[in-house]
């Protein structure tokens, strides 16, 4: 076993994962997992930069996880980032803060490769489970872009596409810099708009239809499941692997679209970092589902972050 450290920085959110993982098997023993909001990606769709805000935010995050990881001893780390750090004009500036701090340089990955990492991640352990059919259509609703991969012991199809529930938001429910709250019709539906090119996009690569399970992974997902589960608080053991019907997904994204930032920051399984955004990620949600034809959705805890395990260990 290989004691590796992975780090996924997003457009909304950076997480870590320390585990032990062997390189030959796959087998992955998690002994840290940790998640901040650091909304990397704070008006990259709008400047194209990163917000020197967004920037010591997410550093402040970085040390506290260089922390974490020197008490556990990794032996290799491999930090990968995103949509937000892709889009950037000033990315050199977060390659240069993760290095100093780190001591390894961000891989900014493709959307492809981050689609590959995704279905790693999220596939592995459903090998051998006769209760799920194949091939499995993977969806990661980022901040910032969507990632779908189709595949079944391995990669068939991938596409990425810049479709998220930060850059949704900002892009269509935010005005001055406030969020509209509800919002009204017509943003919906620009939002709706969107979307529906974006999968037009994916489709053309992936086919969005052929798949006999569909995973869903990150924060919209996971947030979707804890409120259709009834959770008070969050729970990912009762999250993973939990099946969310169609019916359901299409209930809470009808609440949400009609609801105030109160109500929505008063639900126990919500993290405050997602409360303005989490709006538009269960519209995308709610399209990938009418879209697939999916009856139910597989939600999984495990996602690119363990991806990138398996690859650092390698």
């Amino acid at each position: 076993m290989t004691r590796v450290a992975a780090i996924d920085c997003g457009t909304n959110s950076i997480r870590l994962l320390v585990a032990d993982a062997d390189p030959v098997t796959g087998e992955l023993v998690e002994l840290d997992r940790r998640m901040e909001i650091v909304r990397l990606g704070q008006g990259v769709d709008r400047t194209g930069r990163l917000a020197p805000e967004a920037l010591e935010r997410t550093f402040a995050a970085c040390r506290r996880y260089a922390e974490v990881i020197k008490e556990h001893g990794a032996e290799k780390i491999r930090f990968v980032a995103t949509s937000a750090s892709r889009d950037a004009e000033n990315r050199d500036d977060f390659v240069r803060g993760v290095l100093d701090i780190l001591g390894v340089e961000p891989e900014v990955i493709t959307g492809d490769q981050e689609a590959e990492f995704s279905f790693d991640g999220a596939t592995k352990e459903l090998a051998g489970r006769d209760d799920l059919a194949k091939p499995y259509l993977v969806v990661d609703i980022g901040g910032g872009s969507t990632e779908f991969v189709v595949g079944d012991d391995r990669v068939r199809a991938a596409r990425s596409v810049d479709i998220g529930c930060v850059r949704m938001t900002e892009r269509h429910l935010t005005r001055d810099g406030v969020v509209s709250d509800p919002p009204a019709p017509e943003q919906a539906d620009a939002i709706r708009a969107d979307v529906a090119a974006a999968l037009d996009l994916a489709e053309e690569t992936v086919p969005l239809t052929s798949a006999g399970t569909l995973v869903g992974l990150a924060g919209t997902f996971t947030t979707v499941a804890a409120i259709a589960l009834g959770l008070e608080e969050y729970d990912s053991e009762a999250i993973h692997h939990s099946r969310i019907s169609l019916e359901k997904v299409r209930e809470i994204a009808g609440w949400f679209l009609a609801s105030t930032h109160a109500e929505r920051a008063a639900i126990g399984a919500m993290h405050p970092g997602r409360v303005d955004v989490i709006t538009s990620g269960a519209l995308i949600l709610l399209a990938v589902m009418e879209r697939t034809g999916a009856r139910e959705v597989v939600v999984s805890e495990h996602d690119i972050l363990d991806g990138i395990a398996f690859y650092a260990a390698r």
